[in-house]
């Protein structure tokens, strides 16, 4: 087993599956990070490019609306967004932080579709650079996964 798939007896096998990807392009060298990340991992783990449509949007409260166009699509097995929210002096940190995390939530639910969420919200710019290659990695490895497990249960 690979060390990214923490916890899993086998290897998770995206040979397949379907893979929606929406990353904001605000703080667009960070999101970039991410989507880089995020794409080596569902290779690593067998999704062919083919199977995978990346989109940009222009920031997080943005990426809920497109992730609802993938799902009512029929088209994917797995989406993912991306996305880096970063602490300013207003609330407007805590808005879009919240409204984000609670459109691609409310879409999980409502689709019955795995969204893995690696939308960053940071206090600052260095800490958003300590995680955006953890967490991009693992939004593939999470997508995948989840595609899989919801396979198998259906």
């Amino acid at each position: 087993m690979q060390g990214s798939d923490k916890g899993h007896s086998t290897p998770l096998n995206g040979q397949g599956l379907r893979v929606g990807i929406v990353q904001a392009r605000f703080n667009d060298s960070l999101t970039t990070a991410l989507a880089k990340a995020c794409l080596a991992s569902l290779h690593q783990h067998g999704v062919a490019e083919a199977d995978i449509r990346h989109v940009t949007v222009p920031g997080a409260l943005e990426v809920p609306v497109a992730l609802q166009a993938m799902a009512r699509s029929g088209r994917f097995d797995a989406l993912v967004a991306l996305g880096c929210i970063i602490r300013g002096e207003t609330y407007h940190f805590e808005l879009v932080a919240n409204e984000s995390g609670a459109g691609v939530t409310r879409l999980t639910l409502d689709h019955g579709l795995p969204i893995a969420n690696a939308i960053l919200t940071v206090e600052n710019e260095a800490q958003a650079w300590a995680r955006a290659e953890e967490k991009g990695r693992d939004a593939g490895t999470v997508a995948v996964e989840m595609a899989l497990l919801l396979k198998e249960l259906q």
